[in-house]
């Protein structure tokens, strides 16, 4: 696979951006440069934030949809959704909507849900994992029957429709990117029904190698190619500022790329300038695009 790269956005406003939205301000002064050059655009899904509960957070599909009309030319993901938060028809029925308004370029990123204190705030069940992740294998059947059919139907362990129609059904239907790390539920589940998997190092590449290989076995258990699920791996770090910074990201890059990552979802914070972001355009990306 060709590798990608995505920008993760920021949607939180905090004191280090004077409670602006970080993506309200990169829109008007990051992205506009920054486009032109990934692939993708990631936003989270979370209603407040994790310093204090005031401090701004934007909705997760309203801002997506937001700016996949502002920068036409990049593929549009949740980082991720939580699967409980909205209605699983609903998600089906808003996700063909925005591919189609988009001309194709959404992918659904969905996982279980984590965050118990905002299930609570806002008044939603938070069942024990097993029974997120069943709800999440329903969901995904519902969102693939609905974008395909007439007249879905789907009855499961814990969602079902009858008949909930999705028109103008989406002449492409989007990839399902899940976020998960169980290694006893949620990565089985990836490499039976996912096209992408997103997930992060947490500091331990070990382990990390072996998550990668309960989603390749599963696969194949399913009767899958396993190198036909897109490994997408999500990095917090600072954009380099110097060309030795560049190097070394360019090379921890190349190295995650042999363990088979092929899209990366880029954190770089709250970058104030257009300048080091284009230092790793041009310093770390176009290298490792050149390689491969």
């Amino acid at each position: 696979m060709n590798t990608k790269f995505g920008w993760l956005s920021p949607v939180i406003g905090n004191k280090w951006s004077d409670f602006e939205p970080i993506v309200m301000y990169q829109e008007k002064h990051i992205l506009p440069t920054a486009l032109q050059h990934f692939d993708s655009l990631w936003i989270a899904d979370h209603f407040y934030g994790f310093d204090s509960p005031t401090d701004p957070f934007m909705e997760a599909w309203t801002t997506l949809t937001w700016l996949a009309a502002k920068f036409p030319n990049v593929m549009l993901c949740h980082h991720v959704l939580g699967q409980g938060y909205r209605n699983p028809a609903l998600t089906a029925k808003m996700a063909a909507t925005l591919q189609v308004l988009s001309e194709n370029r959404f992918m659904l990123g969905i996982g279980a849900g984590w965050r118990e204190d905002e299930y609570a705030s806002y008044g939603y069940e938070f069942p024990r994992p097993a029974v997120r992740f069943a709800q999440l294998e329903d969901l995904i059947h519902i969102c693939r029957t609905m974008w395909t059919s007439d007249n879905p139907i789907y009855e499961g362990k814990h969602y079902s429709i009858s008949g909930a129609a999705a028109p103008p059904k989406p002449s492409v239907i989007p990839p399902i990117c899940i976020g998960a790390y169980g290694e006893q539920i949620g990565l089985p589940l990836v490499g039976r029904l996912a096209d992408v998997w997103n997930s992060s190092l947490h500091g331990n590449e070990e382990q990390w190698i072996k998550k990668r290989d309960i989603v390749r076995a599963s696969a194949q258990h399913a009767g899958r190619d396993p190198q036909s699920i897109e490994i997408s791996l999500t990095i917090e770090r600072p954009l380099p500022t110097t060309d030795s910074e560049s190097l070394q990201f360019a090379d921890d890059l190349r190295h995650l790329i042999k363990l088979g990552v092929s899209h990366f979802v880029l954190d770089f914070g709250h970058p104030k300038s257009t300048e080091p972001v284009m230092r790793f355009i041009e310093q770390v990306m176009q290298p490792i695009r050149a390689d491969h």
